[in-house]
């Protein structure tokens, strides 16, 4: 199978992975906005900043969600993947770390897996992310002519 196929294949696949998690964790951090609140502010890292997180978080996943939709903005919506599939990972390893209570603000089916299983989760997630980026920068270099630097 050529190359240029397979990236497109992973690009794709990837984001629309990304996008049924986001809008999924998104709608579900709204619909229990305030449980999602209250247990943000049991945190130890983010209860001061409890309510403007519980905002924004579902905001970002939506705007990066229609970042992934659109092929013009894809490359800016798997980097925002990324960043906040990192940001999510370094949280739950800081809490397993130094936390002994563990309050858990995730929300739907994710908030039935244990912290190690969501750390694992992520991490997957931040794979998938990097792979994808990776995939995508390969479909550029596939697609530009070693001349002109122009699309081929």
């Amino acid at each position: 199978m050529d190359n240029s196929i397979n990236t497109k294949w992973i690009v794709e696949i990837s984001a629309a992975l990304f996008i049924l998690l986001f809008l999924y964790t998104s709608i579900n951090k709204f619909y229990e906005h305030r449980v999602f609140q209250l247990v943000l502010s049991k945190s130890p890292l983010l209860g001061n900043s409890a309510e403007f997180i519980s905002y924004f978080i579902p905001t970002a996943e939506i705007v990066i969600a229609f970042l992934l939709l659109l092929p013009r903005t894809r490359l800016i919506g798997l980097w925002s993947s990324l960043v906040l599939m990192i940001v999510f990972t370094v949280y739950i390893g800081y809490m397993l770390a130094s936390a002994e209570r563990l309050p858990c603000s995730c929300g739907g089916i994710l908030k039935q897996l244990k912290w190690k299983d969501h750390l694992l989760f992520n991490l997957f997630f931040v794979a998938l992310a990097a792979t994808a980026l990776y995939s995508e920068k390969r479909k550029i270099i596939v697609y530009t002519n070693r001349r002109s630097r122009k699309p081929a």
